[in-house]
């Protein structure tokens, strides 16, 4: 059983994750923004960039100079008070843990749904494998090109926070219409 383990343990299978949240967004919704899919921490507090180690939240804060959303509801209320829909690029897909790069049979969401209920001018994707896949099963499908962002994941490591909110400037003036 000891060699089992140790195959287990190089096992990148991964398991099947259904898309759990609603998207956020209503009829003001200016700007798009998908990720890719709710990590486990994310799944586990029912909300978007829910891994306290993501920057998600600090950069848009400090796009709209504000306090960091600490609650679900205060980081919805952000999202709606400046014209910010939020989703993710998958419905489904197999994943192992939060690595992106697992990734095998993805299923788009679909957009349509928010294109079609508010008047969306830009569609963001954060982090490339968002971006890939969006322009590979959603872009051909709604015709809305996306805009690429950096990951605000910890994995991101190689980007400060002040470098996070510089590259995610075009969505702030996105969403306040400039």
């Amino acid at each position: 059983m000891a060699s089992n383990t140790g195959k287990d343990a190089h096992n990148h299978a991964g398991q099947l994750v259904i898309h759990p949240l609603d998207p956020i967004f209503d009829e003001n919704s200016r700007v798009l923004v998908l990720g890719t899919i709710p990590s486990p921490k994310s799944r586990e507090v029912r909300f978007y960039y829910g891994n306290p180690q993501n920057r998600f939240w600090r950069v848009m804060a400090a796009l709209w100079e504000e306090g960091v959303p600490g609650t679900n509801d205060a980081r919805r209320d952000l999202c709606l008070r400046h014209h910010v829909a939020l989703w993710d690029v998958l419905q489904r897909c197999t994943i192992a843990g939060a690595s992106d790069a697992s990734i095998r049979d993805p299923v788009p969401n679909d957009v349509g749904r928010i294109l079609s209920a508010a008047p969306i001018t830009h569609v963001f994707c954060t982090g490339g494998t968002a971006t890939r896949l969006y322009q590979r099963l959603i872009e051909p499908v709604c015709g809305v090109p996306c805009t690429g962002l950096p990951s605000t994941s910890p994995a991101n490591a190689r980007m400060r926070l002040d470098d996070l909110v510089a590259a995610y400037e075009p969505l702030r003036r996105a969403a306040d219409g400039e």
